[in-house]
């Protein structure tokens, strides 16, 4: 009843027009609002999306790493441990330490990243999505080869295809009694073997060779590695419990996330900063929704007298009212819904929308449509429109109006 009665006041001709085209405008800013919310929220989806999914091709599901220093010990009967609990699929092991790459006359520092077989195991670095030169191939410790990022192939003169020139790779001797000293830095050829492009981050710092050859440059024991990496098939946070308590304070048992939790959180952070922002405009359309109702209710004081002549209370009253207000809501936020998803529609079949410059993975923007961000925006519009609609339909309720003109 109440809606019938809000569907005819907003189909009814009004004495002024402007009561008319303030109630469309309010419609159209709810309509405008509800559109960019969810587009914008899309394409950002999409991005998280993406970026997480590079971020998982790079990292691993989980790994253990020192609690303090760079390296740890890991004896054997502790490796099998880890090998034994429950949802551990498959572990790599990996060395690392900050060393200096020289393809000539450039040079630059890198991180080098030594892993065993299993490393392709537990990531997906060896794809052709990401290897975009050369193999992912390591070498041995008597002929270790290199596979570098793309931002240092350029930084450090390497040149993966052509191979004219061995880089030389620099790393800290722990041995030299002083790091400035003339042996304070072991150094070796390498023949670069192939090119990976994942993620700016990662291309302009890592560098991968074998573990044995890292190892025996940085004269660490059989036992000692900078990390292990996992791949695991149950809950990350169950088999997170499980290790941490078989190996104790001095090791650090790290999800992914919490690999990369800094990411994550400043992702979120700016999830909820844009949908603040661009809510505003629905603040906006919620003015023009209470100056549309308040009119309204001037505009049918006789209605309102006689519907509480013949019975109506304060409480119908403003519900009609608070059902007008809704149904504004309704007419613009559903017709700002459809144009959104019809939009990102186009955006994902024909990928209308560019990406300026060639620096990243794609070259169009991404969207992904989520039930949440839809559930969002819906629960956002409902809310301001109950709250803008609150007042002119309190006072249409309370004033006492009478039938003698």
């Amino acid at each position: 009843m109440n809606l019938l009665f809000a569907w005819r006041y907003f189909r009814s001709n009004k004495s002024t027009n402007a009561i008319n085209v303030i109630a469309w405008i309010s419609v159209a800013a709810i309509g405008v609002g509800s559109a960019a919310l969810i587009v914008v929220l899309s394409v950002f989806y999409g991005f998280e999306d993406l970026v997480k999914g590079l971020y998982a091709d790079f990292y691993a599901d989980m790994s253990i790493v020192p609690a303090r220093g760079k390296t740890f010990h890991l004896p054997g009967e502790k490796i099998q441990q880890v090998k034994n609990t429950k949802g551990v699929a498959v572990i790599s092991f990996v060395a690392e330490e900050k060393a200096l790459l020289s393809g000539g006359p450039l040079q630059t520092i890198v991180s080098l990243k030594g892993v065993d077989e299993n490393y392709t195991s537990i990531n997906r670095m060896n794809t052709p999505k990401h290897i975009v030169r050369g193999k992912f191939e390591l070498g041995t410790v008597t002929d270790p080869k290199l596979v570098v990022g793309a931002g240092i192939e350029n930084a450090a003169g390497v040149d993966v295809e052509k191979e004219l020139y061995p880089a030389t790779i620099y790393l800290p001797n722990r041995n030299a009694a002083r790091l400035i000293s003339d042996d304070g830095l072991n150094s070796f050829s390498v023949i670069p073997s192939g090119t990976f492009m994942v993620q700016q981050d990662f291309d302009n710092k890592y560098v991968f060779s074998n573990l044995a050859f890292v190892k025996y440059m940085l004269s660490m024991g059989d036992d000692e590695f900078s990390a292990v990496e996992m791949k695991v098939t149950d809950d990350p946070n169950k088999v997170k419990e499980l290790l941490q308590t078989q190996l104790g304070k001095d090791f650090l048992v790290e999800t992914r996330y919490e690999q990369n939790r800094s990411l994550y959180a400043v992702m979120q952070i700016e999830k909820w900063v844009i949908y603040g922002i661009l809510s505003l405009i629905l603040v906006v359309a919620a003015f023009n929704m209470i100056g549309a109702l308040t009119m309204l209710v001037l505009e049918k004081q006789k209605d309102i007298a006689v519907l509480k002549a013949m019975g109506a209370n304060d409480q119908m009253v403003q519900r009609i009212f608070l059902s007008e207000g809704l149904l504004l809501a309704t007419i613009g936020g559903g017709a700002g819904i459809l144009l959104a998803t019809l939009i990102c529609w186009l955006q994902l079949q024909f990928k209308l929308l560019k990406l300026g410059g060639n620096t990243f993975i794609i070259d169009y923007y991404p969207v992904k449509m989520a039930a949440g961000d839809y559930v969002l925006v819906t629960a956002t519009i409902v809310l301001i429109a109950v709250l803008a609609s609150w007042i002119p339909s309190r006072k249409a309720s309370l004033q006492l109006f009478s039938l003698k003109s």
